[in-house]
């Protein structure tokens, strides 16, 4: 499965074709689509350009991205930076009116499995972000089941990176794990994205994770990145 992450934090400041609002996000996520991406993962934005988690932030949002490609899987994010306490991130889930596909979950984040319990409850597929081999430990412990698991490399060398995906990846229980999906944020996220391929994980692309193409030049918008991802093996 190859995802298209559209905008994670960025804002209009670090690349114009970010999209934020809903409308902006429902045309990219079809334009992604129609290349051939089997999901979308998404930061929706209140007003003020903010990530939220405030349940009309979250429907707008989905409601417009569905409307514009039915049946399209998408995502959104829990992480701790857009509501810092994890027991405002629990209430804001049980008050979604609107359900998105999956939501991640970041491990190492406190009160991210009361977080990951909140989302099951709902029948919200819960994608369990790894960034470390301590969170894979941690993870091991929860006794709410993932839908996916999220290796997500962070370093920007990309020795490092890629290091840290096989540590990552080696630390996973040999059997009853769920998809994979690896990827990697910076400069490292092309090489990394090869190394899923190579693994056959899943992985994703978009300008969440990379301005750049896999030449070095800036990437248009969202689009010419899944281009590339899929000329380089993503599916």
């Amino acid at each position: 499965m190859l995802k298209a992450c559209l905008n994670g934090g960025r804002g209009r400041d670090a690349h114009p074709a970010v999209p934020v609002t809903p409308a902006e996000l429902a045309v990219d996520a079809a334009r992604c689509a129609a290349l051939g991406v089997a999901a979308v993962h998404v930061h929706p934005r209140d007003a003020s350009g903010a990530e939220s988690l405030r349940p009309e932030v979250i429907a707008d949002a989905l409601t417009a991205i569905r409307a514009a490609r039915p049946g399209l899987p998408v995502g959104v994010s829990t992480g701790a930076w857009i509501a810092p306490d994890p027991a405002d991130r629990v209430a804001a889930v049980r008050a979604w009116p609107v359900l998105p596909d999956f939501a991640s979950v970041n491990v190492h984040e406190v009160g991210a499995e009361a977080v990951a319990a909140a989302l099951h409850e709902r029948g919200v597929l819960v994608e369990v972000g790894l960034w470390t081999v301590d969170a894979v430990e941690a993870y091991q412990g929860w006794r709410v089941p993932a839908g996916r698991i999220l290796v997500e490399c962070m370093a920007e060398e990309v020795p490092v990176a890629l290091a840290d995906a096989a540590r990552i990846l080696a630390a996973l229980p040999s059997r009853g794990v769920p998809p994979v999906l690896l990827h990697a944020e910076g400069p490292a996220t092309w090489a990394v994205l090869a190394d899923a391929v190579n693994r056959g994980l899943h992985t994703r692309i978009g300008l969440e994770d990379t301005l750049l193409l896999p030449d070095g030049t800036p990437a248009p918008h969202n689009a010419a990145l899944v281009t590339a991802a899929l000329a380089a093996g993503a599916q």
